[in-house]
């Protein structure tokens, strides 16, 4: 499961959202996280711009922008609201992984990266934008091309938990989940979450 999926992502049983992510385990390995932290830091814009992440457009006077994170062009200011969402939806993401670097990431986008996009939407500096170009691009690698390879999604409205599994969110209705099975994930995972979590009235299983 990519990161960018927790921004569409609701309780299939209520239609909550945002649900909780709590990540156990990536699939993306520390050097690309690394890496990503690499090029941010060097802000090199010719190397950005090669990779086509972000992609820029003039039509009828108004400014269009299209990247992996909001799929279609949409106009500068809305596009910019769309991306503080995403980064917004950070806060509901818990990283338990151990991973520094994955950790710095998210830390990065929620702190730094935020604060500049949110400045230059309140400049609204339009033919600037590739001022900020390394911060959506650092963004669009985490968010997109990053795999959860264990992880767990919960519904604070019902208090149910659907468990990531092999980069998969299983989040089938109750009648079809494994009782066994997912008492065992819990059981393997027990030390990544708090006894606070456990506490509560975790449906359709708890320990």
């Amino acid at each position: 499961m990519k990161p960018w999926l927790f921004d569409i992502l609701a309780c299939p049983i209520d239609k909550f959202f945002p649900l909780k992510l709590f990540i156990f385990s990536f699939e993306t390995k520390t050097e690309e996280f690394q890496a990503f932290i690499d090029i941010y830091e060097r802000r090199d814009l010719a190397f950005i711009k090669e990779q086509n992440a972000i992609e820029v457009s003039e039509e009828n006077e108004l400014l269009l922008i299209k990247d992996n994170i909001t799929i279609e062009k949409t106009p500068l200011k809305s596009y910019l609201e769309l991306i503080i969402s995403s980064i917004n939806e950070l806060d509901n993401i818990y990283d338990r992984t151990k991973n520094a670097y994955s950790m710095k990431c998210f830390n990065m986008i929620k702190k730094g990266i935020k604060q500049k996009i949110v400045e230059f939407l309140d400049k609204h500096d339009v033919y600037n934008i590739e001022n900020i170009f390394p911060e959506l691009y650092f963004l669009n690698k985490v968010k997109v091309e990053t795999e959860i390879e264990s992880g767990l999604l919960f519904c604070n409205e019902c208090n149910r938990w659907y468990p990531i599994i092999d980069t998969i969110p299983q989040m089938l209705p109750d009648q079809f989940r494994d009782r066994k099975k997912e008492i065992e994930f819990l059981k393997i995972n027990k030390n990544l979450l708090d006894e606070e979590f456990f506490n509560q009235n975790l449906k359709p299983f708890n320990l």
